[in-house]
């Protein structure tokens, strides 16, 4: 192999439909963290219910990826990333690349705290954050937008953003991943649209509650409208631009992730919304819902902060303190605000 290996840290299904939209342009290193499932999957060329593109290579070694590939993709799911690139810390050189695709926050508090601590946006990361935290690597960006991994993994058109301070990181994420299908747009806004990525999933865990209780597309649109506003308010709290918010990154991804059915927050609020326990809906979930433990942060962060993020709270009282999902939508249906826009 030579450095013209492109690498994905993550089989799942976004990391795989990931991998094979990189294989329309490039060779892939594909890693599998589990050696027993990286046998099969370079056996019979599927992962996840996807075909393998023939350019795709796997691996079960993170020091390989690393000495093959100077452009990395990490595309685990944010419980994970913090193990994950601190096991893969020692293999990286300054020189290397990564763009990951993990939506989450991590909290990070000191291990004495006095007693006038008050918890603020210096103790929550972003994976990019941790990315730079925890490794040698300058060179980092994220890739973000409508990119529900059972559309892409069928070539539905569709497009995300490359969002970074360095260009040339941009300008290789474009050429990577364009293709006839796929559009990739820049955007130097990094953590704006990390926190895009974030803040949808919480409402996207409501326009599930909210389908699943039959309230119609009217209390939908209702709801999601009132989340960009809310999604915007948390995103300046947290050092977000307001400008990605209205991109892509943005309203696209959560146009995308609070309609649709495959997507495994909305999957989550649905469950909710049909009686199951939190405990119940997150048995019968294959892969992890972001949105859930975004709630429990940003309702730390706004009790700490004196923030009113409303339907945070909301849905935080449904999961985690017994609120029926039908009273607390209905009480967000009818909450009264003066105006309609109050954070620009």
């Amino acid at each position: 192999m030579s450095a013209d290996w492109v690498g994905v840290i993550g089989s799942g299904s976004f990391g795989t439909a990931v991998a094979n939209i990189l294989a329309r342009n490039t060779k892939v290193l594909l890693y599998v963290r589990n050696p027993e499932t990286a046998r099969t999957i370079e056996k019979e060329r599927i992962s996840v219910h996807q075909k393998l593109a023939d350019n795709i290579k796997i691996t079960n070694s993170l020091q390989e990826l690393a000495e093959e590939c100077n452009i990395l993709f990490p595309m685990v799911p944010s419980s994970g990333f913090k193990e994950m690139i601190r096991e893969l810390a020692p293999h990286l050189r300054p020189y290397h690349m990564m763009i990951h695709g993990t939506k989450g926050l991590v909290l990070d508090l000191p291990e004495k705290k006095s007693s006038d601590f008050t918890l603020s946006k210096e103790h929550l990361y972003t994976m990019s954050d941790l990315i730079k935290r925890e490794t040698v690597v300058v060179r980092v960006g994220c890739m973000a937008g409508p990119n529900l991994a059972s559309e892409l993994a069928k070539g539905h058109p569709a497009a995300t953003v490359i969002a970074s301070p360095f260009n040339e990181v941009i300008q290789k994420g474009k050429n990577l991943l364009r293709s006839e299908h796929f559009q990739v747009y820049g955007n130097s806004d990094l953590r704006g649209v990390e926190l895009c990525g974030v803040l949808k999933n919480i409402i996207a865990i409501g326009s599930g509650i909210s389908s699943g209780l039959g309230l119609g597309e009217n209390s939908r649109g209702l709801l999601v409208s009132r989340g960009l506003v809310e999604m915007i308010y948390i995103g300046q709290a947290l050092g977000g631009e307001i400008s990605s918010f209205i991109g892509l990154a943005g309203i696209g991804d959560l146009v995308a992730t609070t309609f649709s059915t495959n997507s495994r927050n909305f999957t989550l609020g649905y469950k909710i919304a049909q009686g199951k326990t939190l405990e119940e809906a997150l048995s019968e979930m294959e892969e992890t819902a972001e949105g859930l433990n975004t709630i429990q942060l940003i309702k730390q962060l706004g009790d700490s902060q004196k923030l009113k993020p409303i339907i945070t709270d909301t849905l935080y009282k449904i999961l985690f303190e017994g609120m029926p999902p039908k009273e607390g939508l209905s009480y967000l249906m009818r909450l009264q605000t003066s105006i309609d826009i109050n954070v620009m």
